[in-house]
């Protein structure tokens, strides 16, 4: 008998298979695999630093129970990755995508013998791995009930997380930094999360990447360690009358099927993780082929300033006319986009609800007595301006090809669709049929009320931006949004790609002479605080939310009239995590840098070794001696520069400077 247990035990179906390993290509990150009887684990160094050590996978399905113990590894298949790709809109164009990549094929033993492939790429600056399901005899669909992804990461770093109180949520909050040991029990975190080590010099942003069909990640902390938790399906009943939302079921889905990347941006410089373009790099070639009528730009949105309009014979409202105002200022300022929205709080279309909710008689796809859209369409195609709408989300459900064939055959160029605040598997999928079908109607898509982007703007360059952030609306308000919240989201949000922040307001405010107010809202920070976002943040359709009048003569409006709506290459050339960052972005030959800080003046030295050989001239706009008295107040000068040079530009309090940077011998 002990003979027997003998064999058994050193049998090769029980004996441990040896660690798998993966690098980057440049051999300084390193991901370990190990298969243990009770679940695989994985752990992560960089540099030679453990950044998660060892670290639990499973899944648990419905059906099935968990997968995770008793598995065996069969020969993984290992690759090289070393491709370029073209980004209509992005942070990068061309984009490199190399990486290491390694596939883990995992049956059970015992039972139902069912596989789950594991697939890992490491970067050089951060690591990925998804779930796959493939087809299989006697598995073909499941019914998934939690995913535990485990994070454990080494030692306890400073997190800089948005908590939340449950899965119904905008994803607008204060951002909390505080030790991992400091965060409660069960309580919900969502991603991106960064998690920093100060005195190693070390950065991990965890999110997600390619979230089709499946439900949107969070995170929680279970027995001390980060774990993944899943937006759970509501009020969907299966089989024997049970609500999915109770059941806690996450995904159902047949075979094949694939999970979202889980990604971990990792660098020792926090610019690393916002220069990476991983995230893109994880999702699918672009499915959209006639591509010629996408076209970035900044936008306008009245709602934001109250529907400002001038003293004139015309009366504001849902009419003509106050659209023809501010598609002649676009066409004027080379502003590509006018948006209309409501006026009196009432919408453009035909509506029933109340405070913008939609009632059972509601119709996106009729306007309002009054106002002729395809009128206001053709007139802003005779200016050269693409007029787009604002639409509730759930003006859209159950009708969205009858609408939007609507806004085609009225000459809209696209829509902001808001008010979805879930991101469950049945949202998600939601989502990615509203991109296709407004794809199909040539028609673009801003995000509000809506979770982090995870890089789909590569397969559907339709999707220009999302919001999923505390922003800028609050100024009708509140007084939320302070300088120091604006210089936290570079570090945490910003790291999943696009953010719409509602820019543009040109009334800024010295803290004592600020007040909330709906109409001509006022701005913390200074004008060049202003004008700074809008290259800190990545945003392929950045609003000019204030009224005409706001900018016509104003400094600082010259430059963003000159701002490209994509860009070639994204650097970062300073940081410090909520204290400041200076972000430095190339369209072409030319570079646009933005310089942030938080509550606190200061100076901040720029290394120009981004730019190329040769002399470039540059225009720089700054906070000046007269700024603490007007913060609206700004200082320009134009000085020829070369990529051996460092700049040491001052920021008042809560200030910020913006410079564009072009070779000599172009105007």
């Amino acid at each position: 008998m002990r003979f027997l247990l003998l064999l058994l035990l050193t049998s090769p179906a029980f004996a441990a298979p040896k660690p798998i390993r993966l690098t980057s290509p440049d051999g300084q990150l390193v991901f370990t695999f190990r298969l243990t009887d009770t679940a695989p684990t994985y752990r992560i160094d960089f540099g030679k630093k453990p950044v998660v050590d060892e670290s639990e996978l499973s899944l648990t399905f419905a059906e099935t129970g968990r997968f995770g113990a008793n598995l065996t590894l069969e020969k993984p298949i290992f690759r090289d990755l070393d491709e370029s790709y073209n980004l209509l809109i992005g942070k990068a164009n061309p984009v490199c995508n190399h990486c290491r990549e390694v596939t883990l094929p995992l049956t059970e033993r015992a039972g139902n013998h069912r596989k789950i492939n594991l697939i890992v790429r490491a970067y050089d600056d951060g690591l990925a791995f998804r779930y796959e399901f493939p087809e299989q005899p006697g598995w073909t669909s499941f019914t998934l009930t939690d995913e535990q992804t485990t994070f454990r990461l080494a030692g306890n770093p400073t997190l800089h997380t948005l908590f939340r109180p449950n899965f119904i949520t905008s994803h607008e909050g204060i951002y909390d930094t505080l030790p991992l040991n400091a965060v409660k029990a069960d309580t919900l975190l969502d991603v991106p999360t960064l998690a920093e080590w100060p005195q190693e010099n070390l950065f991990v942003g965890i999110t997600e990447a390619a979230l089709v069909d499946y439900a949107g990640l969070y995170l929680t902390k279970r027995n001390g360690v980060l774990t993944s938790r899943l937006s759970p399906l509501p009020n969907t009943i299966l089989p024997g009358n049970t609500p999915l939302g109770k059941s806690g079921v996450l995904v159902v889905s047949t075979l094949p099927h694939r999970s979202p990347w889980r990604v971990l941006l990792i660098g020792n410089r926090i610019g690393a993780l916002i220069e990476s373009n991983i995230i893109t790099s994880l999702n699918e070639p672009s499915k959209i082929t006639d591509t010629a009528w996408i076209r970035p730009g900044t936008t306008t949105f009245p709602w934001w300033n109250g529907n400002v309009t001038p003293d004139t014979s015309f009366a504001p409202g849902n009419n003509f006319d106050t659209q023809k105002y501010y598609i002649d200022f676009c066409a004027d300022h080379h502003v590509a986009y006018h948006t209309v929205v409501e006026y009196g709080l009432h919408e453009w279309y035909v509506s029933d609800g109340t405070n913008f909710q939609p009632g059972p008689h509601t119709d996106a796809a009729r306007a309002v007595p009054g106002l002729d859209m395809k009128q206001v369409c053709d007139y802003g195609k005779s200016r050269g301006v693409g007029v787009r709408i604002w639409v509730h989300s759930g003006a859209l459900f159950g009708r969205v090809e009858a609408v939007f064939a609507q806004y085609e055959a009225w000459g809209l160029a696209g829509m902001m669709v808001d008010f979805m605040d879930r991101d469950d598997q049945e949202m998600i999928r939601w989502q990615e049929m509203v991109l296709q079908t407004a794809a199909k109607h040539h028609l673009h898509i801003q995000w509000h009320g809506i979770q982090k982007p995870t890089g789909l703007h590569r397969t559907y360059p339709n999707e220009f931006t999302r919001e999923g952030v505390l922003n800028y609306e609050n100024n009708k308000w509140n007084d939320l949004i302070t300088p120091d919240h604006d210089l936290t989201i570079p570090f945490t949000r910003g790291l999943a790609g696009p953010t719409d922040y509602h820019l543009g307001g040109f009334r800024a405010a010295l803290p004592g002479k600020f007040r909330a107010q709906y109409t001509r809202p006022l701005m913390l920070g200074t004008r060049c605080h202003q004008l700074a976002m809008y290259v800190v943040l990545e945003n392929y359709l950045p609003m000019l939310a204030d009224y005409p009048d706001a900018y016509r003569g104003q400094p600082g409006f010259d430059w963003l009239q000159k701002l490209p709506p994509t860009w070639n290459e994204t650097r970062v050339p300073a940081a410090d995590i909520n204290h400041y960052i200076t972000t430095a972005r190339r369209s072409g030959t030319d570079w646009f840098v933005g310089t942030l800080t938080n509550h606190e003046a200061r100076t901040v030295s720029i290394p120009l070794d981004f730019l190329p050989a040769g002399t470039f001239t540059a225009d720089l706009y700054g906070d000046g001696p007269a700024t603490g008295q007007d913060p609206n107040a700004l200082v320009q000068e134009t000085r020829t520069v070369s990529r051996g040079d460092v700049l040491t530009v001052t920021l008042a309090a809560g200030g910020g400077h913006v410079m564009r940077l072009r070779p000599t011998n172009k105007r």
